[in-house]
């Protein structure tokens, strides 16, 4: 699907795909980097069709006895209501674990702490300035930013509601699953995920 920045009017291809069953997307323009929300037009296909309801007209003459009467207008159909974007559930402590022959790590490769490797040694990591298990020297970052959860192989980079927003390839997300070498930009700083042997 085409979709356009609402301030400058940039157009992209986006895949319908990435939406992942959810009503809209917040995106991230490239170009003026101001932040506007998508839609997922197949989250409308899916829904059943609203069938109008019609009066019988054939009834409604009959009863009238003339049969000369004019056929009530038929009312139109209900739009149907937009979909509301689903709530994030947290996963349960249980979901998460790391892959035993697994080691995982993030690199700082662009922005204030570039150069720095942490090691992930938790399921659930939590990244931004203060209070959090990865903490940055980056003024653009939120307090509590974003998050990784890792089950097992499969790691999920999720958005906590950040004022500049989460972005893998240069798209703003609320939830990717991320893998070897995936770069993801949070705030000012880039970083990579790092998978290897243990």
């Amino acid at each position: 699907m085409i979709v356009e920045c609402e301030r400058c009017h940039a157009r992209y291809h986006y895949d319908e795909d990435r939406f992942g069953g959810k009503a809209s997307k917040k995106l991230r323009c490239s170009k003026c980097r101001s932040i506007f929300e998508v839609i997922n037009t197949r989250s409308y296909e899916s829904q059943p069709p609203v069938r109008p309801v019609v009066p019988d007209a054939t009834r409604t003459r009959r009863s009238s006895g003339s049969g000369s009467g004019p056929a009530p207008e038929p009312r139109p159909a209900a739009a149907p209501s937009p979909v509301p974007a689903p709530i994030r559930r947290p996963a349960a402590p249980s979901e998460l674990k790391l892959p035993p022959d697994r080691k995982m790590s993030l690199a700082v490769i662009a922005g204030p702490d570039a150069g720095r490797i942490f090691q992930i040694e938790k399921p659930r990591v939590v990244i931004g300035r203060e209070d959090v298990d990865l903490a940055l020297d980056d003024p653009e970052l939120s307090r509590q930013h974003a998050a990784l959860e890792v089950r097992g192989e499969e790691v999920t980079l999720c958005d906590l509601g950040s004022t500049n927003g989460t972005l893998v390839a240069d798209q703003a997300v609320d939830e990717a699953t991320i893998e070897n070498q995936t770069e993801f930009t949070v705030g000012g700083s880039t970083l990579m995920l790092i998978v290897t042997s243990a």
